[in-house]
């Protein structure tokens, strides 16, 4: 490492393409670098500095969720009861956008309104719709359907009727009752949920503690790594 005198008193060193600018202090050389990487680990090591991230994540994808603990417990029974339930269909609805594969239930909730049509308008602009947002290859929002589905479903809503879509809704079912619902019982949400952590209100969050001059007078530098 070279080092080179400044005029005001300090100086410039060179080591491996870095450069650091030294001050004397009480005799002694302490690094600016050095000192901002122990202020750093001063502050990650403060105990109540910050709030524990994975738990505030979970606090804030159950915020507004609202349901009794009995009827949370239900939800762990079986997968229809999960989707019966309405605070139960949106904390399963938020957590398939953690897993980014919130289409699956859109479709089945779109599938759902789609048996509510009373009148053939309806069913063909509905039919439609569904159609070109779900199911149509490289749709904005293509659900996975097997072949054959596909090609049914599409024949189906040539002459749409209340059943067009009942195929494709039941495999959608069956994947996200064999696939995503065990992972949603083994999340932090439910688990928030199950706990009685849904007061439906945000977290209180503990003030972050500033980083003081006191503080930093406790910081030492390690001049052993510069010799």
């Amino acid at each position: 490492m070279f080092k080179h005198k400044r005029t005001d008193g300090t100086q410039k060193s060179h080591k491996h393409g870095w450069h650091y600018h030294c001050y004397p202090i009480e005799g002694n050389s302490i690094c600016r670098f050095m000192v901002k990487l122990n202020r750093n680990s001063l502050l990650l090591k403060k105990s109540g500095s910050h709030e524990d991230i994975t738990y505030d994540k979970a606090q804030s994808l159950t915020l507004g969720i609202s349901a009794p603990r009995d009827e949370v417990a239900c939800w762990g029974e079986s997968f229809d009861k999960l989707l019966s339930s309405k605070a139960g269909l949106q904390a399963f609805t938020r957590f398939l956008k953690t897993e980014f594969s919130e289409e699956n239930i859109e479709f089945w909730l779109a599938c759902e309104e789609y048996k509510k049509c009373v009148s053939p308008e309806q069913l063909s602009s509905k039919a439609k719709t569904i159609f070109e947002t779900f199911i149509r290859r490289e749709a904005p929002k293509e659900v996975n359907l097997d072949f054959n589905t596909k090609q049914a479903t599409s024949k189906n809503i040539l002459q749409p009727a209340l059943f067009s879509f009942d195929s494709a809704q039941a495999t959608i079912y069956r994947l996200m009752e064999k696939d995503s619902y065990p992972r949603f019982l083994k999340s932090d949400i439910y688990s928030e949920l199950a706990m009685g952590r849904n007061s439906g209100r945000p977290p209180l969050r503990r003030r972050s503690r500033s980083f003081t001059y006191n503080d930093f007078q406790d910081v030492k530098a390690n001049h052993a790594v510069w010799l």
